[in-house]
């Protein structure tokens, strides 16, 4: 009888380790998410203005003044506020394309790399998709498209590169010239644009980003760059 309450009083104490060591761990995940980049105020501006803007659950939809067939599902960088990227999405979306920006969970693509296709079920009435992402985002999304390529006319990718086995071809790749460690990632160099002054962290609007270089061109004249190698991709696969 004593060596079973023993064994129990010894099982007790490892289960409460056991459950100390998790209690740790969750305590510590549940910091490292909640330390993240906000967007700053010129982003939260753009989704004040509301004209052509609405929320559905964890998507925020910015529709065109005259929509078309053609949509665009984001994917922000780690750690990084969705809202952030609004001023860059506002601009693509005045080419004609609604933009569909994914908020995902603890702002990281990575706990929901496959948003996209909930996304196109829910917007049947776009026939063509582009998948773009930042970063992080960006890898996850060239995982996205690389899983599923009959689902999307092609990958955008920003201050990321290819992840996974996705065509450069059918592949924007966008990143400032500061920004060393994409460069020195990429080996290809089809639909590849180099944004001089550029840094990593101006494709959203967030503030400086540990690690980053500062910028020698403004955000907003990095996200123009940005904008108008969109289009062009988009343009010229639209019209092959």
């Amino acid at each position: 009888m004593q060596e079973k309450k023993t064994g129990k009083r010894r099982a007790l104490r490892v289960l409460g380790v056991v459950l100390a060591v998790l209690a740790l761990l969750a305590g510590a995940f549940l910091w490292y998410v909640s330390d993240y980049y906000r967007a700053e105020d010129v982003a939260l501006a753009v989704m004040n203005d509301g004209s052509g803007i609405t929320v559905q659950d964890n998507l925020t939809i910015l529709a065109p003044s005259v929509p078309g067939d053609t949509a665009l599902i984001f994917y922000p960088g780690a750690k990084v506020e969705g809202n952030a990227y609004l001023p860059l999405l506002d601009k693509i979306r005045q080419t004609g394309v609604t933009c569909i920006l994914v908020n995902m969970p603890f702002h990281m693509a990575i706990f929901d790399a496959d948003a996209a296709t909930d996304v196109m079920a829910d917007f049947p009435q776009y026939s063509h998709w582009y998948i773009a992402g930042h970063s992080m985002g960006g890898a996850m999304a060239s995982q996205f498209a690389a899983d599923h390529p009959e689902a999307v006319d092609g990958l955008i990718l920003l201050g990321a590169y290819i992840y996974g086995d996705y065509p450069p071809a059918d592949t924007l790749t966008v990143y400032g010239s500061l920004n060393q460690s994409v460069e020195d990632k990429l080996d290809y160099t089809e639909n590849v644009v180099e944004i001089q002054g550029g840094n990593h962290a101006q494709f959203g609007n967030y503030g400086p980003q540990k690690g980053d270089a500062p910028a020698a061109i403004s955000a907003e004249e990095q996200q123009t760059q940005t904008v108008d190698a969109i289009e062009s991709f988009i343009r010229q696969r639209q019209a092959a």
